[in-house]
């Protein structure tokens, strides 16, 4: 097997990725190895709509065979030696310490180049995806997997286009999973299976880390149940997420707003619109009826999922105060079925509730099985241990987070931020991927590839 060019042997990479043998591939970071890794890691990148970032990496070549790894360094201060290389080209001490000084010189020139004052991104808890153009000796991304490591990462995946049979073996524990195209026997070096294998340019390795900003999402005026609806569709939507809101509050909310904003970031599609028709808020009744407002949820939900834009794409809901209630009564019902019986007939696959009243629905709470967020501000005490109380009661899973200091508003600074950052997650996490649609909104079928080694107010 040969690849025409780095850009070939990524999107061949891209194709061989699973996620049923990736956890957290949905929400991986992509860190590629520069020079020659960029070009790989930027069509995997690409195709999981994935961060790109790179861990800076530098070969330290045995004198006279500058091809031949004796070592690597990195950023972080990582050092690897290949000791094996080292006894049998009799490189000494010093010679190596020369080395390792040019390259570190150069390695502090690229890192300043490529990250331009840009911090790294955060690795802490997610799985990231260590990519390069290959890999012969294994020295650099022996490297780079222990810098992702020690800034936090949760599990590391090594992917290369092309290794030797034994790679796996011989980096051990390195990463948690290693993935490569081809392993051929006989290997000898990575150029080899090229049939382009220039030098990639510094930059080729800057234009790869600054994408053109994607396209605004697309809105979509609707008529669900009660009234209006605005529907915001992302490129390329890995999901959609529907917003019951609470009592006092609608489609207008700029709270809810703003964490449909951060959603759309992570290509979530969400729909807006309002649980109660115009004047039925002053009917305190309604506004505080889990009953009323979860059947009209569901029906909502139902009428959205006819938007082309949404077909075959899976659903969560997002509830604020009552909203919240409303969300939670809705999901034990027949038509709440949760994970096991998830998707556009058989209920939401993940729940996030914002300042929530779940008291509300106290009665069906052992009979959600949706997985579930409740969201809290800290300072809302009373609202603080009615939601303490519903995760106990919860009948699958259930997780609190509190806000320090945030009120029941989230008008702190810093706090709004905070409850869509968890909000992302928790949805990104849940939400089953999604067939990969076109420009035009259609499908498009997985692109097959060979793959070798492991891989209130609201």
């Amino acid at each position: 097997m040969h690849f025409t060019d780095r850009t070939d042997a990524g999107r061949r990479l891209a194709a061989a990725l699973d996620p049923e043998h990736v956890p957290g591939l949905r929400d991986a970071v992509v860190v590629a190895l520069p020079r020659g890794g960029v070009p790989v890691a930027a069509e995997v990148a690409a195709a999981l709509g994935a961060e790109l970032d790179v861990c800076v990496v530098r070969k330290v070549g045995v004198p006279g065979q500058p091809e031949l790894a004796m070592g690597a360094v990195g950023e972080d201060g990582a050092r690897v030696v290949n000791q094996e290389v080292v006894d049998a080209a009799g490189v000494r001490p010093a010679e190596f310490a020369a080395a390792e000084a040019r390259e570190r010189a150069e390695l502090a020139r690229r890192a300043a180049l490529y990250r331009g004052g840009r911090a790294p991104v955060p690795l802490a808890g997610r799985t990231v995806l260590v990519v390069d153009d290959g890999v012969a000796t294994g020295s650099s991304a022996l490297a780079a997997c222990r810098i992702v490591r020690a800034r936090g990462a949760a599990r590391v995946v090594l992917a290369v286009p092309v290794a030797p049979p034994d790679w796996a073996r011989r980096l051990g524990d390195a990463a948690d999973g290693y993935l490569a195209v081809h392993t051929p026997a006989g290997f000898r070096a990575v150029g080899e299976y090229y049939r382009d294998f220039r030098q990639t340019t510094d930059a080729e390795v800057l234009a790869a880390l600054t994408p053109a900003p994607a396209p605004a999402p697309v809105e979509h005026a609707l008529r669900l149940g009660t009234g209006p609806a605005v529907l915001t569709v992302p490129e390329r939507p890995r999901g959609v997420v529907l917003f019951a809101h609470g009592s006092g509050s609608g489609r207008d909310s700029p709270r809810n707003r703003a964490v449909a904003a951060r959603l759309h970031r992570k290509r979530l599609a969400t729909v807006l619109f309002d649980l109660l028709a115009p004047g039925e808020a002053d009917e305190h009744w309604k506004v505080f009826d889990p009953g009323l407002l979860g059947g009209r949820l569901t029906g909502a939900t139902r009428e959205a999922l006819r938007h082309p834009a949404l077909a075959g794409l899976p659903y969560g809901w997002f509830g604020a105060s009552t909203g919240a209630a409303a969300a939670l009564w809705a999901a034990a019902g027949p038509d709440g079925g949760g994970p096991d019986g998830g998707g556009p007939d058989g209920g939401p696959y993940a729940i996030v509730a914002r300042g929530g009243r779940p008291d509300l629905a106290a009665a069906r709470l052992p009979l959600v099985t949706v997985p579930t967020l409740l969201i809290v501000g800290g300072a809302d005490r009373e609202v603080v241990e009615w939601n303490r109380q519903a995760r106990s009661e919860l009948g699958g899973e259930g997780v609190l987070q509190v806000v320090p200091g945030a009120g029941h508003l989230f008008e702190e600074p810093g706090a709004l931020d905070a409850v869509a950052e968890l909000a992302a997650g928790w949805f990104v996490h849940r939400l089953p991927a999604a067939p990969e649609r076109g420009r035009d909104g259609g499908q498009e079928g997985r692109r097959e590839g060979d793959r070798g080694g492991e891989p209130a107010g609201d």
